[in-house]
C-alpha cells in the first residue's frame, strides 16, 4: 500500500506530503491522547501480523533468450521481515509480460516447502525485445502489482528482422526528470536534501548535470548524478511559496527546465546524517517562529517490525536522534517521525547484510574440451536450498538481473525497476553507500497507512492465501446480469480418480473452490444443478492479474555488428530443436485415489455380481444401503441412515466419475454395463456449507463418463492447471560412441539444477557434460537457509575448441 501522502507522480511526491501535513497541522488536537511509543510498536505488530508480508523470489536460468529456447526458473517464496522460507502459499503465478504489460506467456506453479519450479517454452515468433517476467502468489494481491516479483529478460527473435533502427519516438518529453525532498517537504527556512532522479523515454537512467535558481534567477545550488540518473543536494528555501527551477543538462547537450516542489510555511524537514560507522543522526527542525514544543517520537521498522522507537524534546525548534545501526535490520528501513499520533516526516534507509550466506563453488578445472565431464563442488556452512545454472556468455548477454540477496533486501520493497540492484551489495566503498541513499531518497512507499494502524484498523485482505492449493474462482449470474447469491455450485474434474468440489455463491455472485494436487491440463465441468438452477449464467475468473505494475526499461536498438552473434544463436537453437534426442519428461506429481468422502459405507464391484440389464435391477438387487422409489416426477434413491436407523428424506448427492447427477431418471436409464464400480457413503455427509443425505457414487471403466450426456447449462473447458514440473535435459558423454555421435549439440545454457540440498559443511558434487559450443560460461547458484541468510555466488569455466 503507498504512503498516505504519495501520489503517483514521484514529481508530486513532496507536494502531496505538503498538504496531508499542512491539514494534519491544524486539525484539532483535542482527540485521545497520543499512544506512546511502546503502544504505536504494538500496533504495527499487530497489524503486521493480519498483514504477513509475502515475496517472491525466481531465480531465472539466464538474463537473454532467442525466441523459440527454453526459460527455466526456481521460485522461492519468503516471509518479508527475516526472509525465512514461508510455506504458506501452495501456489504461484508466473507471467511473462511484454512492454505493454500483456501476457504472453502464464503458469501456474506449485508452491512445495516455500518452494517450485517451472518452464516456458518461448514461442518462435515472440517478437525482439524487452520483457518482464512476473511473479506472485493469491496472498500477494493484497499488497497490489507493485510488490509482485519483476524481473526484466532480453528476448531476440532471429526468424525476425532484427529492429536496428532507434524506436519511432513517443508522445511527450524526451526526459524526466523528478524531485524528491528528503522527508517529503520543503520548508521554509530549513536546510533539506533533495534527490532526483533523470531518465530518458524508455525509462532508462541518464547521467546529467544542473543548476537550481531562485524566482531572481540566482544559481543557489549545483548537483549532478552519481550512479543510475541519481544523485542529490542541499538547499534551504528562503520563503514559503518560493518557486525554484532546475536547469538539467544531458548528454548530447540536451537542456531540460523542471520546477522543485513548493515551499511550505509551516511544517518539518528531516535530515539523516550517515558519517559514523555505528551512528546515524537524524535531525528534525521546526519552521522558524513555530509555536510548537512537543516532543518528537521516531519509529524505524523493517519489514513492518520495530527496530528502534525514541522520544526526543523539541528544543529551539530542533530534535535530534541518535541511531545505533547495529539494531537496524539488513535491508530497508523506515524512519518515521511522529509529533503525537501525526506522521510529520518519512525517509528510507538502506544497510548491507554483514552476514550473507557464503556459497563455496569451484569447478573441477578452469578449462574443459568439447563433450567432456564437467564436476562443480558447491558447498555452504550452515544447511541450504540452491538452485544453479550454467550458461554461455556471448555478445547477446545482458546484465545480470538482481540475486536473491539485492532482490529480497532491496528491489522487493521498491516500486518499479532497480537498475543493477546487485551493485549495492557488491560495492561496499563511500561512493556506493552514498549511491544507496539516493536511491532511498526518490523513494516514499509501504505497504500500509499510518491512520489504519495508529487507529487499530485491520487490513483488509481480499484474497485469501491458498493454504492447501489452488483456489478456483467463478461467478454465478443471474439471467439479467445481476449477481445470483446463494446459489449451490459445482466443480469436477471427471475420471478415475476424479476430483469434485461445491461452493455457494456470494451476494456478489462469486464462488469458490479447492483443489489441492491439481495438475496438468484436465477437462472441469463448472455448473450449478439443472433442475432447480439452470437459468444461471456461469463463468470461471481468471487468476492472474491483468495490467499494473511497472515495466523494465525497453531494449536498446541493437548494433549491427551483433549479426554474427545473432547468426550463431539461431542456428543453436535450430540444431537443437530439430536433433533433440528425447522428448521432454516430466516429474511425477503427488495425485489421491481416494474419493473427497474417504472410505465408503459399502463399495461393490459390479463385475464381481451378476450383471442385470438395468440400472434399476442392479441398486434393488445388490445395495441394500440404497431404495429405490418412484414417485410422481420419477426415480429417487433413499439413503438408509444406518447407525440412526432412519431414512433420509432428499437424494443423495448422486456421482458419475466425479460428476452430480441431478435428475435420476436420466442415470436410470444409463446402460449399467459401463458402470465398474458403486460407493455409498451411509448417512448424512458434511461437505463445505452444503450438507447431502448421504453420497452414491458410480465410475465408469475408463473414467470418461461412459457417453453419459452433459448438462447443456453447464461451462465445460480444458483448464490449464498447475505446471507439472518438467525436467532438465543434458546428454552425456561417457563412451566413445556418444563421443563421436554426429549429432550437433550446440546448447547454450549447459546445467539447470533448481533443487540442490546442502547439508552444512558438505559439499556436493555436480556433473554435467559440456556442448560443442567452445566459450566462457557463467556459474550461478544462490539459495537461502532456514533462518532466512540469504546468498549467491558466481564464477566462470572455459570451454576449449577442439583440436
Amino acid at each position: 500500500m503507498r504512503l498516505p501522502y504519495h501520489v503517483l507522480s514521484a514529481r508530486n511526491w513532496s507536494s502531496g506530503l505538503l498538504v496531508v501535513l499542512a491539514v494534519l497541522a491544524t486539525a484539532p488536537s483535542h482527540a485521545q491522547a497520543p499512544d506512546s511509543l511502546a503502544t504505536l510498536g504494538r500496533k504495527l505488530g499487530q497489524y503486521q501480523r493480519q498483514a504477513l508480508t509475502e515475496q517472491l523470489f525466481l531465480h531465472l536460468d539466464r538474463p537473454a533468450y532467442v525466441a523459440g529456447e527454453t526459460l527455466w526458473f526456481k521460485a522461492y517464496a519468503v516471509e518479508g521481515t527475516a526472509h525465512r522460507p514461508l510455506a504458506m502459499s501452495k501456489v504461484a503465478y508466473v507471467e511473462v509480460l511484454d512492454a505493454a504489460q500483456r501476457p504472453v506467456l502464464q503458469a501456474k506453479i506449485a508452491l512445495v516447502q516455500a518452494m517450485g519450479q517451472g518452464a516456458f517454452e518461448l514461442p518462435t515468433d515472440l517478437p525482439t525485445g524487452r520483457y518482464t517476467v512476473r511473479a506472485y502468489t493469491n496472498w500477494m494481491k493484497n499488497a497490489g502489482p507493485a510488490f509482485y516479483f519483476h524481473c526484466p529478460i532480453t528476448v531476440v527473435n532471429t526468424l525476425q528482422a532484427m529492429p536496428v533502427a532507434p524506436p519511432t519516438a513517443q508522445a511527450g518529453p524526451a526526459y524526466e526528470v523528478q524531485f524528491f525532498p528528503e522527508g517529503g517537504q520543503l520548508v521554509r527556512g530549513l536546510p533539506g536534501r533533495v534527490a532526483f532522479k533523470v531518465t530518458d523515454q524508455q525509462g532508462n537512467s541518464v547521467a546529467a548535470t544542473g543548476t537550481v535558481a531562485d524566482a531572481t534567477g540566482a544559481t543557489v545550488a549545483s548537483f549532478q548524478t552519481l550512479k543510475f540518473g541519481l544523485g542529490s543536494f542541499l538547499l534551504t528555501p528562503a520563503a514559503a511559496g518560493a518557486a525554484y527551477q532546475a536547469t538539467v543538462r544531458l548528454p548530447g547537450g540536451a537542456v531540460v527546465t523542471s520546477k522543485l516542489p513548493a515551499v511550505a510555511e509551516q511544517g518539518y524537514a528531516m535530515l539523516v546524517t550517515d558519517d559514523s560507522p555505528t551512528q546515524l543522526t537524524v535531525a528534525v527542525q521546526t519552521a522558524p517562529g513555530s509555536a510548537s514544543t512537543e516532543p518528537l517520537r521516531l519509529l524505524a521498522h523493517t519489514g513492518q517490525q520495530v527496530t528502534v522507537a525514541a522520544t526526543a524534546p523539541l528544543a529551539g525548534g530542533r530534535a535530534t536522534f541518535q541511531v545505533d545501526k547495529r539494531r537496524l535490520r539488513p535491508g530497508i528501513t523506515h524512519f518515521t517521525v511522529f509529533s503525537g499520533q501525526r506522521p510529520v516526516g518519512e525517509r528510507l534507509y538502506f544497510r548491507r547484510p554483514s552476514h550473507p550466506l557464503a556459497i563455496q563453488g569451484k569447478a573441477s578445472a578452469a578449462a574443459h574440451g568439447p563433450r567432456s565431464r564437467v564436476q562443480l563442488q558447491v558447498g555452504t556452512a550452515q544447511p541450504a536450498a540452491l538452485s544453479l545454472a550454467v550458461y554461455r556468455l556471448d555478445s547477446l548477454a545482458t546484465p545480470a538481473p538482481a540475486d536473491i540477496s539485492s532482490y529480497l533486501l532491496l528491489a522487493a520493497d521498491l516500486p518499479g525497476f532497480i537498475e543493477d540492484a546487485g551493485y549495492y551489495f557488491r560495492d561496499s566503498s563511500a561512493t556506493a553507500q552514498l549511491a544507496a541513499d539516493n536511491l532511498m531518497l526518490t523513494q516514499g512507499w509501504r505497504r500500509f497507512k499510518w491512520e489504519d494502524v495508529v487507529a487499530g484498523q485491520a487490513p483488509v485482505n481480499t484474497y485469501p492465501p491458498e493454504l492447501n492449493g489452488y483456489l478456483l474462482q467463478g461467478r454465478i449470474s443471474q439471467p439479467t446480469g445481476a449477481p445470483a447469491s446463494g446459489v449451490p455450485a459445482y466443480l469436477s474434474l471427471p475420471g478415475r480418480h476424479f476430483t469434485f468440489a461445491n461452493s455457494l455463491s456470494r451476494a456478489d455472485g462469486l464462488v469458490q473452490f479447492e483443489l489441492p494436487n491439481f495438475y496438468g491440463l484436465r477437462k472441469l465441468v463448472f455448473q450449478t444443478n439443472s433442475v432447480r438452477d439452470s437459468t444461471c449464467r456461469l463463468e470461471l475468473l481468471s487468476p492472474f492479474t491483468a495490467g499494473g505494475g511497472g515495466s523494465a526499461p525497453g531494449l536498446a536498438p541493437l548494433a549491427t555488428h551483433l549479426t554474427t552473434a545473432l547468426s550463431k544463436r539461431h542456428l543453436q537453437v535450430q540444431a537443437q530443436r530439430e536433433f533433440q534426442a528425447l522428448p521432454p519428461r516430466y516429474r511425477a506429481v503427488p495425485s489421491d485415489t481416494l474419493a473427497f468422502f474417504g472410505q465408503p459405507d459399502e463399495q461393490f464391484r459390479l463385475d464381481d455380481y451378476t450383471r442385470f440389464p438395468s440400472l434399476e435391477d442392479v441398486m434393488r438387487e445388490y445395495v441394500p444401503a440404497v431404495l429405490v422409489r418412484k414417485r410422481k416426477d420419477g426415480f429417487h434413491f433413499v439413503v438408509i441412515d444406518r447407525p440412526r436407523h432412519l431414512n433420509l428424506q432428499d437424494n443423495p448427492l448422486t456421482l458419475l466419475d466425479g460428476l452430480p447427477v441431478f435428475n435420476i431418471n436420466q442415470l436410470m436409464a444409463f446402460d449399467p454395463l459401463k458402470i465398474k464400480r458403486l460407493q455409498v457413503i451411509a448417512n448424512r455427509y458434511f461437505l463445505g456449507q452444503q450438507v447431502y443425505d448421504g453420497v452414491v457414487s458410480f465410475s465408469t471403466y475408463k473414467g470418461d463418463l461412459g457417453g453419459y450426456p452433459l448438462n447443456p447449462h453447464a461451462l465445460i473447458e480444458e483448464y490449464e492447471a498447475m505446471q507439472v514440473p518438467r525436467e532438465f535435459y543434458t546428454p552425456h558423454y561417457d563412451t566413445e560412441a556418444q563421443q563421436r555421435s554426429r549429432l550437433p549439440d550446440l546448447r547454450n545454457l549447459l546445467y539447470w539444477n533448481p533443487d540442490v540440498r546442502l547439508a552444512a559443511g558438505q559439499p556436493q558434487m555436480l556433473d554435467f557434460f559440456t556442448s560443442d559450443q567452445a566459450g566462457r560460461y557463467l556459474v550461478v547458484a544462490q539459495g537461502l537457509t532456514k533462518d532466512g541468510q540469504l546468498g549467491s555466488t558466481s564464477f566462470t569455466l572455459d570451454v576449449k575448441p577442439a583440436l
